[in-house]
């Protein structure tokens, strides 16, 4: 059935209000608030619900469509975000980082890893909020720093993604070799041997890869309304099977069957920290290995739990790059609520997960030895996992290993989304592509879009998933963990760069709100309230001292970069692993240098800075959240307010009306 196209219906035209100055020059439609008693004085102007005039133009026209559609609602970004990040890194790598640094100091490292994440994603997010534009984690680097810059970290982080999706399928193919050691069975009195999945431990991992990789490939070429609609389910799965994961592990400490207390993993002989790391495990040339005690052996080991958790986090920013499909982003702050939601979330899910299971498995357990640098294995080492065996609950081990393929193929769903999306931006610079014909012609197809869906961008995406292949040989768990090694350098320098371009962004912003750029921006006085950080009711996104944690996010990431591979030097240096953890700073160093001869030749007198900044932002934005005074009152609570914002009544006697609004607003963060 072809194309019908949405609904048009008829909105008025606010561009000449005087409170909306540069309502005209966006592709928000009409502000929100209630204005039923305004009359428009020019005719009715027709715009498409939920859709920009490009959008439409483009529906209209014969040429092909190249827009996206704004489809998407908050609650289905949410969970998309989530969705994203709970893939197989904490079931499969918790336990390694408890194995290296200890239970408690391994809740730490998620904890402050998260907080880095929350740094970079609250600058990025508060410049997408204000400018929803296509690729926001490459664009406003573009803008701000360079061109040649933005330009790498979009192909930085594009890679990264397709590297994510089909690590992603690798992982299935080893959880799927699913074999706990008869020998582990027989020490803790499991009742069921053997603990294995023989049917799939005998099939191809070659089959595994083809029908995932179909799957994720079906998937993405859905609307994208629908799309949201089922990850808004898988997130859904995803967020009750934690919590309900969690309550199980702290059930299993409580009961106290197998243990005197409930600390013991915390008493002697274990305790809150490892005793020592093994920096490299025991070789011929080297029968003792090389091991660090005392309190360099506690501080290496942090540092290396902390680098081995990144990869659990990745994926936040895939809520910036759904702003082009968002509807409402005005009204309902999707960029805000949704930053602060993954934020609250996953800090507390993943710490409270890991503290949890930490209770019920000393991180000695022979099930966690994991002496490799760069290796992840399978489902029979999961902390998660050995847990329920020690504690021998039956069948459990086999429900977990079960869920963790259906989250990696979640995650690799959403991670193939992100690439087609960061690929369909990039396709619309013309800059970013060489000026040869063939690459005009394939440049101009993963523009084009179908249904709203980059189809073309999804297929050359999906092509490069077929890496999974890999999986095949026998060295498939290090290959993994190679992969994610790259992948997880790329991520934090695209977080580095985007740290550094808020820096800019925010003195650029403040300029604006003072006047200084009126002439730029062609800006009147009055227009000038919407770059206003202070402007609390109405900025998009405001966090108090942002400026600050995007310092901190940068120094953190810089320092990631740098010594994330620290182990792979130390003699005998492993060259395989060496390449896997700095291969990515040379290939960012390699396309931006390769961008910036391309715009600006040989010639070092003709080498100067290329950033267009705030210029040219303001016919997308900026864009004005409603103020509370115009909304019409909320229709749970009576109450005019922002969304995720608590407000009570004033006065006696409104208990049922301030019981609504705790409720309305303890929803909205639930939701």
């Amino acid at each position: 059935m072809a194309d019908q196209g949405p609904h048009l219906v008829e909105y008025p035209n606010y561009a000449h209000y005087p409170q909306y100055p540069n309502q005209g020059n966006n592709n928000w439609g009409p502000p929100a608030g209630n204005y039923g008693n305004q009359t428009p004085d020019t005719e009715p102007k027709p715009y498409t619900a939920g859709h920009s005039e490009a959008e439409v133009a483009s529906l209209r026209s014969n040429g092909p469509d190249t827009e996206l559609r704004r489809t998407l609602e908050e609650k289905h970004v949410n969970m998309i975000g989530f969705s994203v990040v709970l893939g197989v890194g904490l079931f499969l790598s918790s336990g390694k980082v408890i194995f290296i640094a200890g239970p408690g100091l391994a809740v730490l490292a998620y904890i402050l890893m998260g907080t880095l994440m929350w740094s970079a994603m609250a600058s990025m997010g508060e410049m997408t909020a204000l400018f929803p534009v296509k690729g926001p984690t490459f664009e406003f680097a573009r803008r701000f720093i360079d061109e040649s810059v933005g330009y790498a970290s979009a192909w930085m982080l594009w890679f990264s993604y397709v590297i994510v999706a089909a690590a992603e399928i690798l992982a299935i193919t080893e959880i799927f070799h699913f074999d706990v050691d008869s020998k582990y069975l027989e020490e803790q009195n499991y009742p069921e041997q053997p603990l294995s999945w023989p049917a799939t431990k005998s099939t191809n991992p070659a089959v595994w890869v083809g029908i995932f990789l179909v799957v994720m490939f079906v998937i993405n070429l859905l609307p994208v309304r629908k799309y949201g609609q089922l990850e808004y389910i898988f997130g859904s799965i995803k967020i009750t099977f934690l919590v309900a994961l969690i309550l199980f592990n702290t059930i299993l400490n409580a009961r106290q069957r197998y243990h005197s207390s409930r600390f013991w993993t915390y008493e002697t002989p274990w305790g809150f920290s490892s005793a020592n790391l093994t920096v490299k495990a025991a070789t011929e040339s080297s029968p003792n290995g090389v091991v660090y005690t005392g309190s360099l052996g506690t501080f290496t080991a942090f540092w290396t739990a902390m680098v081995t958790s990144f990869f659990s986090l990745m994926g936040w920013d895939i809520i910036l790059l759904t702003a082009p499909e968002n509807k409402d982003l005005a009204r309902d702050e999707t960029i805000k609520i949704s930053s602060r939601k993954i934020a609250l979330r996953v800090i507390l899910l993943y710490a409270l997960a890991v503290f949890t299971v930490g209770l019920n498995i000393p991180y000695t357990d022979d099930g966690l030895r994991n002496l490799t640098l760069s290796g992840i294995k399978g489902g029979q080492a999961s902390a998660f996992v050995l847990a329920a065996i020690r504690e021998r609950v039956r069948f459990m081990p086999h429900f977990l290993n079960g869920f963790y393929v259906f989250s990696a193929c979640t995650t690799g769903i959403n991670s193939l989304y992100s690439a087609s999306r960061i690929l369909h931006a990039i396709s619309t610079l013309r800059d970013a592509w060489p000026s040869w014909g063939w690459m005009e012609s394939i440049r101009s197809r993963l523009e084009q879009t179908r249904f709203g869906v980059p189809m073309n961008a999804v297929f050359a995406s999906w092509m490069l998933g077929f890496l999974a292949f890999l999986s095949t040989k026998p060295s498939s768990a290090e290959i993994l963990g190679r992969m994610t090694s790259v992948a997880a350098t790329s991520t934090l320098i695209v977080y580095a760069l985007n740290c550094y371009t808020f820096l800019l962004f925010f003195k650029e912003v403040n300029q604006a709100a003072c006047g200084f750029r009126d002439e730029d921006l062609n800006l009147t006085p009055e227009m000038r309230y919407q770059y206003n950080r202070d402007n609390k009711r109405q900025y998009p996104y405001h966090s108090h001292l942002q400026w600050l944690r995007a310092l901190y996010g940068l120094v953190f990431c810089i320092l990631m970069i740098l010594f994330q591979g620290w182990r792979t030097i130390v003699s005998p240096m492993a060259v395989d692993d060496f390449v896997a953890s700095y291969i990515a700073i040379v290939m960012f160093l390699v396309i931006s240098g390769a961008y910036f001869l391309k715009t600006r030749g040989f010639n070092p007198s003709q080498w100067h800075r290329r950033a267009q900044k705030l210029t040219g932002l303001e016919a997308i934005g900026p864009v004005v959240a409603a103020d509370p005074n115009s909304q019409l009152p909320c229709k749970v609570c009576g109450m005019r307010h922002r969304r995720g914002r608590l407000v009570l009544p004033d006065g006696e006697g409104q208990h049922k009306q301030k019981a609504m609004a705790i409720l309305e607003w303890i929803w909205v963060w639930l939701r």
